[in-house]
């Protein structure tokens, strides 16, 4: 896909924001963001700041996604989880640069819109599924990199549980939007070295599922 005026201004601004990372830009250069907003919000797909997608969910801010994707540092051979399908646009970038991407939605019909968006696009290494993502995917685990698109008040055991040694987990953390820090995560011999990336704010990460999509389930 060749980029549009839009989407190369949106690099060249994400370059003056500091990301750096050639493989994260090279990603988001290819990804239409356009394609994963609803139709009535698509003038303003390229601009740096986070949409409506529905569910009382959002699609993260390009800065964002770049920030939280160069903190990952995703390498070819990763296996890598994500916590929030969402639309599917962070989802579409990392699975440019891992070998195989899980993630996990709450929403089923968010995922069902974000599954076709991957078909779409071809993006053959995502195997996504409805479920609870504070749970992570154990029967798949560990993982080499872990993404959490929704800030908890703590970092999940079980999430944390499920990293690889040598792996990297990068989490909103905090109960306030307006209180809210990135943090990246190592998993080292000693065990989880944590850093403060800075203040973020997202969407809180919610245990369980949506009560009517459980009924319907029952």
């Amino acid at each position: 896909m060749t980029a549009g005026p839009r989407q190369l201004r949106l690099i060249m601004e994400l370059r003056r924001l500091g990301i750096s990372d050639t493989r994260v830009l090279g990603a988001i250069e290819r990804i239409a963001r356009e394609t994963f907003v609803p139709e009535t919000f698509r003038d303003q797909a390229y601009e740096d700041t986070a949409l409506p997608i529905g569910h009382g969910q959002t699609i993260s801010q390009p800065s964002v996604v770049a920030r939280m994707t160069e903190a990952l540092a995703v390498g070819e051979r990763h296996k890598v989880l994500e916590i929030g399908t969402g639309s599917g646009y962070q989802a579409a970038v990392l699975a440019r640069l891992c070998r195989r991407l899980y993630t996990i939605e709450r929403h089923r019909p968010l995922l069902r819109v974000a599954e076709e968006r991957f078909r779409e696009l071809r993006l053959h290494n995502v195997t996504a599924r409805w479920g609870d993502g504070t749970k992570g995917w154990p029967e798949s685990a560990p993982f080499d990199r872990i993404i959490v698109t929704a800030a908890g008040l703590e970092i999940p055991d079980s999430l944390a549980d499920q990293l690889a040694p040598g792996g990297i987990m990068v989490i909103p953390v905090g109960e306030r939007a307006d209180g809210q820090r990135l943090v990246r995560i190592l998993r080292d011999a000693d065990g989880l070295v944590c850093e403060d990336m800075g203040t973020v704010r997202f969407v809180p990460l919610v245990a369980g599922l949506p009560r009517a999509a459980a009924e319907r389930r029952a």
